[in-house]
């Protein structure tokens, strides 16, 4: 099982001006609907449909994590469309929906998410060890660190769009 170490921010507004600047590259561009198939304290099973907006290149994940926290485990694999489909179909809910785009800043890859159905933009940075994260040094532009706050978590913020909708 593959282990994923990232820190998520709050990002106060899109950094259009360091995009602007080149300080910020551009690297994709993604579309994600995200559904949730079960959720079990730390585990999940989601599905993904990531659409890429730049080729309009189109893939299916199933992903499991295990843990709460900046460090936790990790399977995610490509699926078939149709399985995915079958997967959405038995769980009938509402997708989150985000935009994705990739960029390194600073020689640092972040992936800055802008949820479509809410108003919410968040920045992850994915580390190598729980050591380079402890010790990274976010800027201001980043905003405020909610790696540990439950309400920011993608699971939370799915279930809170499907109380939502269904009310």
């Amino acid at each position: 099982m593959a282990l994923e170490i990232e820190r998520k921010f709050l990002l106060p507004e899109f950094p259009e001006q360091l995009i602007q600047k080149g300080e910020l590259k551009i690297v994709t561009r993604h579309n994600i609907d995200q559904t949730y198939l079960a959720i079990d304290g730390g585990q999940e099973l989601r599905v993904r449909k990531i659409t890429d907006l730049d080729s309009g290149e189109v893939n299916y994940t199933h992903t499991f994590k295990d843990g709460k926290g900046i460090k936790r485990e990790e399977i995610e694999y490509f699926i078939s469309e149709g399985l995915y489909n079958q997967m959405i179909e038995a769980v009938n809910a509402v997708a989150l929906v985000k935009e994705r785009i990739t960029a390194v800043w600073n020689g640092t890859t972040v992936e800055i998410d802008v949820y479509s159905q809410l108003k919410l933009s968040v920045l992850e940075v994915e580390f190598e060890s729980l050591e380079e994260a402890e010790s990274f040094k976010e800027p201001e532009w980043f905003g405020k660190d909610v790696s540990t706050e439950r309400q920011y978590s993608n699971k939370t913020v799915w279930r809170e769009l499907q109380n939502k909708t269904k009310n």
